[in-house]
């Protein structure tokens, strides 16, 4: 019977950052959810060294991890043929790659292997929770000294927490006055419990991206290497509606406006009709905004009730290419699309909502161009949001 019977989402996100002076990280995260088992699998793999080298060899590390995870392969023979495939260090006489998996059912039966990647922490709550791990150990031909797997296996709740780290984050500060030995595994589980303390529903993308300018900040400004943190949040759905255009029949205008009006949680409109039909049908405030906060895009609006308006199409496509460059410094902006990105990684249920009435006063009736581009714009949306950050996102169109 399983004693966590709530129902939760699992909220995941993994920050990033290369070292200092190199162009790619050598830290390569994958996720993959399998829907036919109800299973999400999480891999996270550190390349040895840095730059375009250490990203394809943990690129292999983490496909492999993931695939052999999916097919249910024994911990020891994904492990040993990992290792035996991967090229060893002539003088280190050590594998390239180190690797972290982590594998949790919809029921919240997890379970972590990890390989030489600092040990990850799991949190109930604000309390460090002890999973029981074991270590099993390996003797793979032509590797010096045996080899060894940490490996755990718990009933996760709603609420709890799996942070899981590369070394760039215990070793930050490593060679400076204030932290000659590095930030240490404790003084990062001591970060992340302030942090939580602090902000105690703190969505993964946020609790991440911090642990990582910590990072940043302890080695001077300048990442001394790769370093990556992923927060798993096992926690109540957050759910978030996106409309953009409005319905295609103007009978429907008042039945979409009280859509939007009755749905429980944060909600987004993206386009200035779409907003202006809201506000009208329902005798809303509607207040056209002023200040630009990008210089590509047209001010965010104000409409009561919704908690973010936008310009259209010019917002939904910087939106979209930021979510498909899955870089935090992309989303560190206060812009429209950087605010609208922000809400979407924050968010576990998503529903967008797709209008299709043509726009007579920009568009030619016969070439309905600006509608096709809202659809491709959020089909495209909706499937990155599903397949690279694991949201739930139903499609729909009016």
């Amino acid at each position: 019977m399983n004693p966590c019977p709530d129902d939760f989402f699992l909220d995941v996100h993994c920050s990033q950052s290369h070292h200092h002076g190199e162009m790619i990280c050598g830290d390569v995260f994958l996720s993959r959810r399998v829907r036919e088992e109800g299973r999400t699998i999480m891999v996270l793999s550190d390349g040895m060294g840095s730059g375009v080298k250490a990203n394809v060899l943990a690129t292999l590390t983490a496909s492999m991890a993931l695939n052999f995870t999916i097919g249910r392969k024994d911990v020891r023979q994904t492990a040993e043929i990992i290792m035996k495939t991967l090229p060893v260090c002539s003088t280190r006489r050590i594998s390239y790659s180190t690797f972290s998996i982590i594998d949790i059912d919809d029921d919240g039966l997890t379970s972590i292997v990890e390989y030489d990647n600092p040990r990850c922490l799991v949190l109930r709550g604000t309390t460090v929770f002890d999973p029981g791990w074991e270590v099993v150990e390996l003797a793979i031909e032509g590797h010096q000294g045996g080899k060894v797997l940490h490996v755990c296996a718990f009933q996760a709740c709603k609420d709890d927490r799996i942070i899981f780290w590369s070394d760039g984050i215990v070793q930050a500060g490593m060679g400076s006055r204030a932290l000659p030995f590095g930030w240490g595994r404790q003084g990062a589980v001591e970060g992340v419990l302030r942090l939580v303390t602090g902000d105690p529903y703190a969505a993964s993308a946020r609790l991440s991206r911090k642990m990582v300018a910590l990072a940043i900040r302890y080695d001077g400004g300048q990442p001394k290497d790769d370093t990556s943190c992923g927060v798993i949040y096992l926690r109540e759905p957050r759910k978030l509606l996106l409309v953009s255009g409005p319905p295609f029949d103007e009978k429907n205008d008042l039945d979409f406006a009280l859509q939007v009006q009755q749905f429980k949680g944060k909600k987004i409109v993206a386009g200035g009709t779409t907003a202006e039909i809201i506000a009208r049908e329902l005798a809303l405030r509607f207040d056209a905004g002023m200040e630009v906060t990008d210089p590509e895009l047209p001010p965010v609006s104000v409409v009561e009730g919704i908690d973010l308006v936008t310009e259209g199409i010019l917002t939904l496509g910087k939106a979209l290419r930021m979510l498909e460059s899955n870089t935090d410094s992309d989303i560190s902006g206060n812009g429209p699309a950087h605010l609208m990105v922000k809400m979407l990684l924050e968010s576990d249920h998503i529903h967008v909502v797709v209008g299709t009435r043509i726009n007579m006063a920009h568009q030619d009736p016969t070439l309905p161009v600006e509608l096709e581009m809202r659809r491709t714009l959020l089909r495209r949306m909706a499937k990155l949001l599903e397949d690279r950050y694991l949201k739930q996102v139903q499609l729909s169109f009016l």
